[in-house]
């Protein structure tokens, strides 16, 4: 027997859902804009001729890479740069070479 209490969980189920899917579509939209954008500004600098400024503080990261610490390394260059965990290590390893 389906009660209220039940109806009513299943109604905020699915108004989660229904919530939760269009935030994820906006946060994908927006993502997709970020990311259109920064390939705009990365040709308009390459056109330009200006190179991307080197973040202060990459002594430190390329001291500990010099040390072997690796992972220190790319937390340290994470929370100088704001970058996420993929983008650090790709920044860190072109570092190391």
């Amino acid at each position: 027997m389906i009660t209220n209490v039940s109806l009513a969980v299943a109604a905020l189920v699915l108004t989660a859902g229904v919530i939760t899917a269009s935030v994820n579509a906006r946060v994908q939209a927006v993502s997709r804009r970020a990311d259109r954008l920064e390939r705009k500004l990365d040709l308009i600098m390459a056109h330009l001729g200006v190179a991307e400024p080197e973040p202060a503080g990459l002594d430190r990261v390329r001291a500990l890479l010099r040390d072997g610490k690796k992972i220190e390394a790319i937390k340290v260059y994470r929370g100088l740069t704001g970058e996420g965990l993929k983008e650090a290590k790709d920044a860190v390893e072109k570092l190391s070479h």
